[in-house]
């Protein structure tokens, strides 16, 4: 696929109780910001003051609204009435393949709402922009320390080229994920003020998983991987 063509992630949710929920999530190619298909609405606990996260470096008067909470308005009411433990039938359309588990909500929401955080504009999710270009949905915990680390690795080769001093040593990637934390932390803070049943929430709680196993990983030479390198 190249940079200029259609960029776009299906999601579709079968329940048991016949009811189905279905998500086209369209990129720009090239930015990798989430396009919407109408203009999105707008609610209080959206606001950019509200729960506001620590370590936003956005300011009211030029966003009112936070990126990634506008992002959501319109996702959430859709599992409002969702718990997490319930199960359904997920697929996942991508580019480059098709993928289906017989899963949890919690599990199958966290891994789209992971698209829609990171495409929003948030400059603290934005970095994780590459992930999202090459998006595996129902990753587990390992194999999102891979990718992680090698898109990382990869990210340093190119700015290397360009005379720039890159980061070998994972640090930077340690600290990316570290404010991912704090990100996390203040949407599930948000989400509580809506009343709904867990499903959202919990979903946010499961990132926050993948956010906080990657930097011990890292701060311990994620040696859980050093064995696919002995030969």
């Amino acid at each position: 696929m190249r940079k200029n063509e259609e960029l776009k992630f299906e999601y579709t949710f079968e329940f048991d109780n016949s009811k189905t929920v279905h998500f086209t999530i369209q990129l720009d190619p090239t930015t990798l910001n989430y396009v919407p298909a109408k203009k999105p609405q707008t609610a209080d606990w959206a606001k950019l003051d509200n729960e506001k996260c620590e370590n936003c470096p956005l300011n009211s008067q030029e966003h009112p609204h936070c990126p990634i909470a506008l992002n959501l308005v319109n996702i959430l009411p859709e599992f409002s009435d969702l718990f997490s433990y319930e199960e359904a039938v997920i697929t996942v359309k991508t580019p480059d393949r098709d993928f289906s588990a017989h899963t949890s909500l919690q599990r199958g929401l966290g891994s789209m709402l992971g698209i829609y955080m990171v495409s929003s504009g948030c400059p603290i999710m934005a970095k994780l922009k590459p992930m999202v270009r090459f998006h595996l949905p129902f990753a587990s915990v390992e194999e999102t320390i891979f990718r992680s680390a090698s898109t990382h690795l990869m990210g340093q080769y190119f700015k290397n080229k360009k005379g720039l001093k890159p980061d070998w040593t994972l640090d930077g990637l340690t600290n990316i994920y570290k404010e991912v934390q704090k990100v996390n932390l203040a949407m599930a803070d948000r989400l509580r003020s809506l009343q709904a049943k867990d499903a959202n929430i919990n979903a946010l709680i499961v990132l926050d998983v993948f956010a906080k196993e990657l930097p011990i990983n890292i701060e311990n030479s994620l040696e859980p991987l050093a064995y696919l390198f002995e030969e």
